[in-house]
């Protein structure tokens, strides 16, 4: 029998790898735009996935029901607040700008007495607060003048990333809507591509991204939940004004990954603007233990949500928050997931003639 020369061979086997290399690349180039928004998708699918299945059944059974419904809470739950807060720094850029421009003529009173008693830093912030008052108001105005300045500008400048934002966002939106009408498809094409890539221990690999990302969606939203009502609670009894937007705020923050100390730290100050120094302290202690929360409970409810090291999870969380930004607290555990789960099949497989 024949057969072919080897080096041809190796020459057809080159240029194989390299036109499915190319067609790979050239792929993710031209997808390279609806990457971010389609990463989303598929992790707010998945997440919310037996929910939209939930509300399919309340509607009769009908799947397009089912559809338009969660697209519309997400439209209210993501773009709305965008679509405002767009609408808001546009109408009112000119109102911006003369605040900016008003803040120059305030001159500072004399810093509080309780001011220089705070630990620590205390004494350093009274010094420069007293030193800022007995400027006069020209050479205050010469040093604050180019900080409103910049200030004004980075808050007109922010309508147009938001509008970025909501773009990728709205697109975000209507690649959900298509997942969920064709969920059970794509979820089969998963299967069977890493059924096909790594046999059983690829489709298992890829049911516990699955579950990862859901676990992972489950420890943010109600640790934020808890985190928000937490502090919710601290602010309602110290008497802070609009305890109830602050909470929502802090939800919002918390599901951020910016947490709720931003919105506690300010309920501090303005108590002890206030001279109210017992609840200032009360509200500093209360804000250390909400600002503690999420450091154990989101890894635990991450835990009972999927089956992986403890350890494992919280440096999956943390690296890929640090590596990809927000998208990165699904996308780190999820990797660190699939390959935790590949490497331990691996060493089983080459344990199991052994034993």
């Amino acid at each position: 029998m024949k057969t072919a020369p080897l080096p041809w061979d190796i020459t057809r086997i080159l240029f194989a790898v390299v036109a499915i290399g190319g067609l790979t690349a050239a792929s993710f180039w031209v997808l390279r735009p609806f990457l971010p928004s389609a990463i989303w998708a598929v992790m707010i699918v998945i997440a919310t996935w037996p929910e939209m299945r939930g509300v399919q059944r309340w509607l009769w059974g009908r799947r397009s029901l089912a559809v338009a419904a969660m697209t519309l809470v997400m439209i209210a739950l993501i773009l709305g607040p965008i679509a405002v807060a767009v609408g808001t720094l546009v109408d009112r850029a000119d109102q911006i700008a003369a605040w900016t421009r008003s803040l120059v003529g305030i001159s500072l009173p004399p810093p509080p007495d309780w001011l220089s008693g705070l630990p620590m830093v205390g004494k350093r912030i009274a010094a420069w607060w007293q030193n800022a008052a007995s400027m006069s108001a020209t050479d205050l105005a010469d040093r604050v003048t180019p900080h409103l300045t910049g200030l004004g500008r980075w808050l007109i400048s922010q309508a147009g990333s938001l509008l970025t934002l909501f773009v990728q966002l709205l697109l975000t939106v209507g690649i959900s809507a298509v997942l969920y009408a064709r969920g059970e498809v794509a979820a089969a094409w998963v299967l069977a591509f890493a059924r096909r890539l790594a046999g059983a221990q690829g489709e298992r690999a890829a049911r516990l991204s699955g579950q990862a990302i859901r676990a992972i969606a489950l420890g943010i939203v109600v640790t934020a939940l808890v985190q928000a009502v937490v502090g919710g609670i601290g602010l309602a009894i110290m008497g802070v004004p609009h305890p109830a937007l602050l909470t929502a705020i802090m939800f919002l923050l918390g599901v951020a990954q910016v947490g709720a100390l931003p919105v506690m730290v300010g309920a501090v100050i303005w108590l002890f603007w206030q001279d109210q120094q017992l609840w200032g302290t009360v509200m500093l202690v209360w804000s250390v233990i909400t600002g503690s929360i999420d450091n154990f409970l989101r890894p635990i409810l991450i835990k009972k949500g999927a089956d992986l090291p403890l350890l494992l999870v919280f440096a999956g969380v943390l690296g890929g928050l640090l590596a990809f930004g927000i998208i990165g607290l699904f996308v780190g555990p999820v990797v660190l997931a699939v390959s935790y789960t590949l490497l331990v099949a691996w060493v089983d497989e080459g344990r199991a003639p052994e034993e």
